[in-house]
């Protein structure tokens, strides 16, 4: 089975799948060509998972933020 960008999973996923490499890691097992193909895929999963993160604050900043009054905007993932 092909893995999935990290980009391209949700939260949960992307919190599911660093779970098991951090255990396949801390059991010690792997040979050091693996270890380290996995541990690159947790610092992906990690960046991605933090970016989803930051992403949900953003927009509940957004919402807290407007009062009752205030025109509704389009939500943009890429602002800062």
């Amino acid at each position: 089975m092909a893995t999935k960008r990290p980009e391209n999973m949700t939260f949960e996923e992307t919190i599911n799948e660093l779970e098991t490499l951090v255990v396949q890691l801390e059991n010690g097992d792997l040979a050091l060509d693996d270890a380290l193909k996995k541990f690159e895929r947790g610092i992906s999963l990690a960046r991605a998972g933090q970016g989803k993160l930051s992403d949900a604050e953003q927009r509940v900043h957004i919402l807290l933020s407007n009062d009752d009054s205030a025109p509704l905007s389009d939500f943009d993932p890429n602002a800062n």
